[in-house]
């Protein structure tokens, strides 16, 4: 009678291991075992981190093994239980490997292949395809889409975390509790004790350091030193938290009418303006999707203001950005001076905060929550609607979107909700940051989440130009990373661009991003089916360095950049200046967030500038999705290539004051997961 060993391994996470009774059935070519109790005399099997071993006898030859079957049954109560893998020794000594990587709940079962990567055309046995089908089918009905918003992505249908299916939850998710996390963080940063006190004013800028918490040489000390200075407020446009919206300006817009009599104080190559600006030496940031937007009015007692600003800014002889001109509105007018290095030293200051504070808006709502986390949960849904286990790019993709939808299921249940903790402290709060995610799905295109595209398109491509933009120097090094590693799948499993185009189960995962993520939009750019490899070998890497690089640039800085509060207001409390020579340093102190406001902002960005515990940064695949071994050594090169980059950045940050390390891929992580 043939016999197989059966090895079984229990996930090492908290509460993985079960005391249900688990039982195998194997599924051949030439016919189907029994049910199989796996159990041990005396043993207690199936334990958090286990790896068990079983001998399973048949009554008659299967043949080639296809399915394994699995079925738990209670025993005493409904114990959930996460299988990693199961490996099979045939009777003729082959080993055949069934990843498996997910929860069974209940008196729950689930039906694995082995661990090979298949198209849906490399199926031709019945029983496969009708695994595959059935596979999709249930997913479809545990994922489905969701319109938290009108005009926004649409997201998971889940109200509340525990509604979500049990193996995109967390392992605990006290972990990702934000009110938990955020009172945290202030205890930690010994701040609580002000976290009560709205409406309270502190009494001058060093009374915020009161809460702010000095670690000797990191970027936040600095800023807190340097934020008046001009060359610092340059330096965030290219390295900051938000180093995405500063462009070369072409051409002066009508709206700022700025000259160079007003500006030539600034100017040190004897140009006038609009020469500065043919030489390419002028940039602009414009914050016009902020006009019109409602500010918070949840605090009846505090009175909340937003500002539209344009700010321009100057390549100076020493190739260091700096800010020349600031128009607080967009509309201009007699109440709309345009604010100089020149004039009054609080004046500037104050339009300088001002610029930071809109700054600290569009980089929280759209450059953050938009472009990273809600287009990354598009692409996760999608991912488990449209592609089995089997297929090659559901293994490559799934560890980078590895616990997004429930990150995002949180934020909409605790932090962006209707009177969430995002209304505590933020004048976008209240429904303001809604209507921005509303007007920013205008620009929201393919070709602005392609990294080099989007560097271009804004004019910041040249590095001889434009020395010192480490977001772009890095950003690319690992883009080009990711998009060799990518390519070399897809040259494994894709032999051809017919391939490609007739893979079905791609391009309805490629249609669901565009019809439900991006609502159908032809504006958006994003294609509905992709024909070639190398059209899907860069859209598997806009996928990927969305969810991991581009996440990790703009909120691991967090911290580091906003922690000192004047440096990026997360409300402000009285409306924009209208007059020059009439601001004062009580002005400017009472215009920024009171007591209350600043602890939870701090609590905030320090509790988001965190990693997981248990991170899983870029290149890591702990779990083995894929088994084949030219997939496991293009892996390896990529690590390689990874290892480089890390090399790289690691030496030129030994000679910077202000090091930047956020696209260094060994502190990237794989996926959005805060």
């Amino acid at each position: 009678m043939p016999s197989y060993t059966v090895t079984v391994a229990t996930g090492s996470q908290w509460f993985a291991g079960t005391d249900d009774y688990i039982y195998l059935s194997l599924v051949g070519s030439a016919g189907c075992s029994e049910k199989h109790l796996l159990d041990k005399p005396f043993y207690n099997d199936f334990e958090r981190g286990a790896v068990d071993s079983y001998d399973v006898t048949v009554d008659e030859e299967l043949g080639e093994i296809q399915l394994v079957k699995i079925e738990k049954r209670k025993y005493w109560l409904h114990d959930d239980w996460y299988l990693k893998y199961i490996t099979l020794k045939t009777p003729y000594g082959d080993y055949i490997e069934f990843p498996c990587y997910r929860w069974i709940t209940g008196e729950g079962e689930i039906v694995l292949r082995d661990g090979r990567a298949k198209l849906a055309c490399d199926d031709q046995i019945h029983i496969l395809k009708q695994h595959r089908r059935k596979e999709l089918e249930t997913r479809q009905k545990q994922y489905r889409w969701m319109e938290w918003n009108p005009g926004f992505p649409l997201s998971i249908d889940a109200k509340c975390h525990k509604d979500l299916p049990r193996d995109i939850q967390f392992d605990s998710e006290k972990g990702v509790d934000f009110v938990l996390n955020y009172s945290r963080a202030m205890e930690n940063l010994f701040i609580n004790r002000f976290m009560h006190m709205f409406q309270s004013s502190w009494s001058d800028f060093a009374d915020f350091e009161k809460i702010f918490v000095k670690i000797s040489n990191t970027i936040s000390e600095r800023v807190m030193n340097h934020w008046q200075e001009d060359l610092m407020f340059g330096y965030q446009f290219l390295n900051g938290c938000n180093p995405v919206l500063i462009r070369r300006c072409t051409k002066l817009p009508k709206k700022l009418p700025v000259t160079t009599e007003m500006v030539e104080c600034s100017l040190e190559r004897q140009l006038t303006l609009q020469q500065e600006v043919k030489q390419g030496n002028i940039f602009i940031v414009d914050f016009e999707l902020l006009d019109g937007i409602d500010a918070n009015k949840t605090d009846p007692c505090t009175l909340q203001f937003l500002a539209a600003p344009i700010c321009l800014l100057y390549k100076n002889l020493a190739n260091k950005i700096v800010p020349i001109a600031i128009q607080l509105n967009q509309i201009p007018g007699d109440e709309n001076p345009i604010f100089l290095p020149s004039d009054a030293k609080y004046d500037w200051l104050l339009a300088k905060i001002w610029v930071r504070s809109s700054d600290f808006h569009v980089h929280q709502t759209i450059t953050h929550l938009l472009r990273t986390h809600l287009v990354s949960e598009v692409f996760g849904i999608a991912l488990y609607r449209q592609l089995p286990a089997v297929h090659p790019i559901f293994k490559l993709l799934v560890a980078h979107v590895r616990f997004t939808i429930a990150i995002n299921t949180k934020a909409r249940e605790q932090l962006i909700c209707e009177y969430g903790l995002f209304d505590k402290a933020n004048a976008t709060g209240g429904g303001g940051h809604v209507q921005m995610v509303q007007r920013a799905m205008q620009d929201l295109t393919y070709t602005s989440l392609c990294f080099p595209e989007a560097i271009k398109a804004r004019g910041m491509d040249s590095a001889e130009d434009i020395p010192n933009y480490f977001y772009r120097d890095d950003g690319l090094l690992v883009w080009e990373a990711i998009k060799t590693f990518t390519a070399e799948v897809v040259g494994i499993y894709y032999e051809s661009d017919q391939v490609v185009a007739e893979d079905q189960e791609l391009q309805d995962f490629v249609n669901d991003v565009y019809v439900y993520g991006m609502r159908g939009k032809k504006t958006s750019g994003f294609p509905k089916s992709i024909k070639t490899r190398e059209k899907l070998s860069e859209y598997l890497t806009v996928v990927i360095f969305t969810a991991s690089a581009q996440h990790a640039a703009v909120n691991f800085g967090q911290y580091d950049w906003c922690s000192w509060i004047p440096n990026a207001p997360p409300t402000m409390r009285a409306p924009p200046p209208t007059a020059k020579g009439v601001v004062t340093i009580e002005q400017i102190v009472d215009t920024l967030p009171d007591r209350g406001r600043s602890c939870w902002h701090l609590g905030a960005v320090w509790a988001l500038s965190q990693f997981q515990e248990n991170e899983l940064f870029l290149g890591m695949y702990p779990e083995e999705h894929f088994i084949e071994k030219p997939v496991k050594e293009a892996m390896a090169r990529f690590r390689k290539n990874l290892d480089t980059i890390v090399s790289v950045i690691a030496e030129r940050n030994k000679k910077k004051k202000l090091p930047y390390y956020y696209l260094s891929p060994d502190r990237i992580p794989n996926s959005v997961a805060i």
